[in-house]
């Protein structure tokens, strides 16, 4: 039998669980049943309850990513060792050896143990001295940014500068800055191969790219008007051929 009129959705209902652990400061609860309400949402091709999912679910990740960069502690880590244990609250750089899905699994992780982390990372330098910042989600999003201060180029090591894991001096306006140019490139990047597009494809590229950079607020707020375009327009009338992902596994 289907779903009567007045019948709540499955989403609804999720969404009103969410709400209750985002008002009691659960922030994890919040963001794990918000996401689920989302993809629920999109399977049933509702975006405009989609676009009202985007602000409880960005406020959510806020919250943990403040929690992240209070503690004003940044962890580099290349690899497993390097990760306290247990794991603590703060910011995470992944670089090589490690790649751009480990900084993801240490995400998931930490989410899944309610700790708040706020993970990027890096792969080696390049030859005019900066860093690709990567985030990978369904897709993977890349951009370049100047190292923090102190860090030079180094022959002879993966990294091909002289940052070492463990504790370090990293600033967190610079793990800040990085973040936001990762996910400012994530949006460029979504509406870049969507243009043209029906809306609700767009709405699929913001979402592949919110997963691989989920503390960044402007891809919330693209995602909610995206979804709010997709709701006032048909919906696309052809099969749509997406590129195959760049490999996650390379630099």
């Amino acid at each position: 039998m289907g779903r009567g009129a007045n019948e709540p959705s499955g989403s609804d209902q999720t969404m009103d669980r969410a709400s209750e652990a985002l008002v009691e400061t659960r922030y994890f609860d919040a963001c794990r049943l918000c996401w689920e309400a989302m993809l629920e949402a999109r399977a049933a091709q509702d975006f405009e309850r989609m676009s009202r999912i985007c602000l409880p679910l960005q406020e959510a990740r806020r919250q943990i990513r403040q929690l992240a960069t209070d503690t004003g502690r940044v962890h580099v880590v290349a690899r497993s060792e390097d990760v306290p244990h247990p794991i603590e609250p703060g910011c995470y750089l992944i670089q090589p050896p490690m790649i751009g899905l480990e900084a993801r699994r240490l995400r998931d992780y930490a989410d899944g143990n309610s700790v708040a982390v706020f993970c990027l990372a890096r792969e080696p330098m390049t030859r005019d001295g900066r860093w690709p910042v990567v985030g990978v989600g369904n897709e993977v999003v890349r951009t370049y940014v100047a190292p923090p201060e102190g860090v030079e180029a180094r022959e002879g090591v993966m990294t091909r500068d002289s940052l070492e894991p463990g504790p370090s001096a990293i600033s967190i306006d610079w793990f800040e800055s990085a973040g936001e140019a990762l996910g400012d490139e994530g949006v460029r990047a979504a509406m870049d191969v969507s243009a043209g597009e029906p809306p609700a494809w767009q709405v699929d590229d913001l979402l592949d790219r919110l997963a691989g950079v989920p503390e960044h607020e402007k891809l919330h707020q693209a995602l909610a008007q995206a979804c709010r375009d997709a709701a006032q327009a048909p919906p696309p009338q052809r099969v749509r051929r997406r590129q195959q992902a760049p490999n996650p596994f390379s630099f």
